[in-house]
């Protein structure tokens, strides 16, 4: 693979003996990797379904290698797994969140390092998931409701907004910073041709700016993990230091570059800080306000066709949300936040696919398909059903949603969102 001279220097002089080894790696295939959504089902689960052959990843208990390229497989549409190159799997471990913490994942997009801090949150406490641009906002919304997160808000905001609004509000930040993306030469080849080192220098600057954000939203006592999939030091090691050099009341607590020709995967750096001293932000807890129409229609639906409650009902416009405890209003554009019930349309309630994502069998009919079914579901297809049932159902497939149907004289109409289907 042809690399920029810059790029070649650089690591020859970073490396040294190691330098031909780390070369030698752009000639293997990129390594390819799923995290199991243990949201949705456990890893042991996973094992005995999985369409793949599996291997594990070190750094993360449900991180898998995979040989074969994972793709938009029933699986992957039900939210079971979520594709995610091995080496980024290292930085969320690092933060050790638990269920009831205040999380940020300030960087986002497309959302697999707020996606697996929100695993191990297992739908307690609240985790904010941020994303500047719009369109990979949502994606990262899109993504969320695929893998079934219940405790996440979604929002699009500069980081300096955020830290406006939301100062020492979080116990745990992480900031998978935007980079030059030298880790990504073998699965994205435009990274080449996008990489020079006046953008390692812009991108440096941007970082620096972010994690001064990234500062002022951590509590006292909190902790925050830096990462980014480059291995120039100006981004890295020397972004760290300088930070640390800026703010006095952080301390490095463990510090992790993972290089191609060390480890099975494309590279990640990763640093564990945290802040000392000072007095937190408190959170004011949403208002919620829920349309009494909307609440009505959604306590029938509930009754009919549910088998679980939902509280802390809030209503935007004609939508009807299920927050989680404890949820705040950041003050940015909002894309998500808790579980999208559904909405009302000419009087009547209309679920949401977030719900249907978000239900386990027992809390509602699941309609189960064999993979076939389950295919042309997921393009569009409306299909017989013998059930004794007329109404909402969830198409469903190895026990995990698809998403909703409505059946009626023997017939399911398929009512999957057309954004999703494959």
């Amino acid at each position: 693979m042809p690399l920029p001279q810059a790029f070649t220097e650089r690591m020859k002089a970073d490396l040294g003996d190691e330098a031909q080894a780390f070369f030698s790696s752009y000639d293997q295939p990129a390594a390819k990797g799923i995290r199991v959504n243990t949201l949705k089902l456990s890893v042991e689960q996973f094992k005995t379904l999985s369409p793949f052959a599996l291997t594990p990843v070190p750094w993360e208990e449900c991180g898998f290698y995979v040989d074969e390229k994972p793709g938009k497989t029933v699986y992957h549409a039900a939210g079971a797994y979520y594709v995610q190159e091995p080496s980024a799997m290292c930085a969320a471990p690092l933060l050790a969140v638990c269920p009831g913490d205040t999380v940020l994942d300030l960087c986002s997009a497309p959302g697999g390092k707020g996606t697996q801090l929100a695993q191990a949150m297992k739908g307690e406490g609240v985790i904010v998931l941020n994303e500047i641009n719009f369109s990979r906002a949502k994606i990262l919304s899109s993504n969320v409701e695929r893998l079934g997160v219940e405790n996440a808000i979604v929002t699009c905001a500069p980081p300096a907004k955020l830290a406006q609004n939301c100062a020492g509000l979080f116990d745990k930040i992480l900031v998978d910073a935007p980079c030059s993306g030298e880790g990504m030469f073998k699965k994205e080849p435009n990274a080449i041709d996008e990489w020079s080192p006046g953008n390692v220098e812009m991108c440096a600057q941007r970082q620096a700016e972010i994690l001064d954000c990234a500062a002022q939203l951590l509590a006292p006592g909190g902790l925050m993990v830096y990462s980014t999939c480059t291995f120039a030091s100006a981004e890295d090691e020397e972004q760290t230091a300088a930070f640390l050099n800026r703010h006095t009341n952080f301390e490095l607590i463990e510090e992790h570059k993972l290089y191609p020709h060390r480890v099975r995967g494309e590279g990640h750096y990763a640093a564990l800080l945290k802040k000392n001293g000072g007095e937190g932000g408190r959170a004011k807890c949403m208002k919620l306000r829920a349309d009494r129409q909307a609440a009505a229609l959604f306590a029938d639906f509930s009754s009919r066709c549910l088998h679980r409650d939902f509280k802390n009902l809030h209503s935007v416009e004609n939508r009807l949300y299920s927050l989680p405890d404890g949820a705040f209003d950041c003050g940015v554009q909002t894309l998500r936040a808790g579980i999208c019930l559904g909405e009302v349309i000419r009087g009547r309630f209309e679920p949401s696919h977030s719900l249907a994502m978000c239900l386990k069998e027992g809390e509602a009919h699941f309609i189960p398909l064999d993979e076939a079914a389950a295919l042309k579901y997921l393009s569009g297809n409306t299909f017989e059903c013998d059930a004794d049932i007329n109404g909402w159902a969830v198409a469903s497939y190895m026990g995990l949603p698809l998403g909703w149907v409505k059946v009626s004289g023997g017939v399911a109409k398929n009512h999957l969102p057309k954004g999703v289907r494959i």
